[in-house]
């Protein structure tokens, strides 16, 4: 067993691919306009940038939403014969880019396009009266997309293409601060094959791993790796279905997502009692408390921490621990009539990675609203 701490395999990663953190996460939706008012008033996000056929593009609105450091666009067709119509149809409202910072996208592409990746947009600079930003994109699991950005010399509201959404409707902020990881669900034996690539084309390296023995209850289990990057601002675990008696929550996502695709979003907060406390009062649904055994263990299996039990206790926040520290999260429903997408808020406090607790009381929450839909 590895005496490595989570901090010391992520200085194992290779460095031909320096990435500065998450620049945008880019969804498909079906009608932006309305998207973008759903994440403002339930999640905070304000009113950014906006491109469209005002701004000289004819076949898509996009509209940019940010908090803290999010950027989350959402961009939707305004004809049926484009492949984000055919996109959307096939997948419903989700995930297409997990876009990256890097200081170098040109670069960024030849190194990965070297390595294996297949080619999503080959490299193009876009310019405006601000500046430059460039661009190149690769896939990665489904039809996901990583797409590099290099936009140190531009100084615009989001990128060319874009002019700056002047909204008089800007809701408070819910103290959403930055995105902590996006985790993806791949299809039966394709686990290795992906890690693989992260490992081969990106660069990165495995942090953690949980199989089927860990992640399991009477009636389905799971196995999921932790990729990172070396400086850790950039992690994807990757899920996979396992053998139970009845159908695993990842093959329900399958078959609703109708392939490969980004599970969740998790975004951090330095304080997620008063984070939670206030999107459950803008109506953001979250999944069900664990049992009470669940929090009467924590002292024992956490050990010591700030925060008092009964909010805690009260909202549902799951704590657990690495060996650097502990981590709070707590996971919204599905944020559309599809079982696919949805959203983790997460506090770190000093740990790096994920602990096995959350991660089955997790699992066993996803089951129990998967139960609620006849789909187990």
């Amino acid at each position: 067993m590895s005496t490595l701490t989570t901090s010391q395999k992520m200085t194992l990663a290779k460095d031909f691919l320096p990435i500065n953190g998450t620049d945008h996460i880019e969804m498909y939706v079906g009608n932006a306009k309305q998207a973008a008012h759903f994440y403002k008033t339930a999640f905070g996000f304000q009113s950014l940038a906006y491109a469209g056929p005002e701004t000289g593009m004819r076949d898509i609105a996009s509209y940019v939403l940010q908090q803290g450091k999010i950027r989350l666009v959402l961009t939707t067709p305004l004809k049926s014969a484009s492949t984000i119509s055919e996109h959307i149809y096939k997948h419903g409202d989700g995930v297409k880019i997990l876009a990256l910072w890097v200081e170098d996208a040109y670069k960024s592409f030849e190194e990965t396009v070297s390595r294996g990746a297949k080619v999503y947009m080959a490299p193009k600079t876009i310019k405006d009266d601000h500046g430059e930003v460039r661009l190149a994109g690769i896939y990665t699991y489904g039809e996901t997309v990583h797409m590099f950005v290099e936009r140190k010399n531009y100084n615009g509201v989001f990128m060319p293409g874009y002019r700056e959404w002047k909204s008089s409707y800007n809701p408070k902020d819910a103290g959403l601060l930055h995105v902590d990881h996006c985790v993806g669900n791949v299809g039966w034996n394709r686990m290795n094959p992906t890690i693989k690539w992260y490992e081969d084309v990106m660069g990165f390296v495995n942090i953690l791993s949980f199989d089927d023995k860990q992640i399991n209850t009477e009636y389905s289990a799971l196995m999921s790796k932790v990729m990172s990057n070396g400086n850790g601002f950039v992690k994807f675990p990757i899920n996979e279905p396992a053998e139970g008696k009845k159908k695993s929550q990842i093959e329900e996502y399958l078959d609703y997502y109708e392939g490969e695709g980004v599970q969740h979003v998790a975004i951090a907060t330095n304080d997620i009692i008063a984070t939670v406390r206030d999107l459950k009062s803008r109506g953001v649904e979250f999944l069900d408390a664990p049992p009470d055994a669940y929090y009467d263990e924590l002292p024992t299996r956490v050990g010591k921490i700030d925060e008092d039990m009964a909010p805690l206790k009260e909202l549902g926040i799951l704590v657990d621990c690495d060996e650097e520290g502990y981590l709070l999260q707590l996971f919204t429903k599905p944020v559309e009539d599809r079982p696919t997408l949805f959203f983790e808020i997460i506090q770190r406090k000093g740990a790096q990675s994920f602990g096995a607790g959350n991660f089955k009381a997790l699992f066993e929450a996803i089951e129990r609203e998967q139960a609620k839909r006849g789909n187990l």
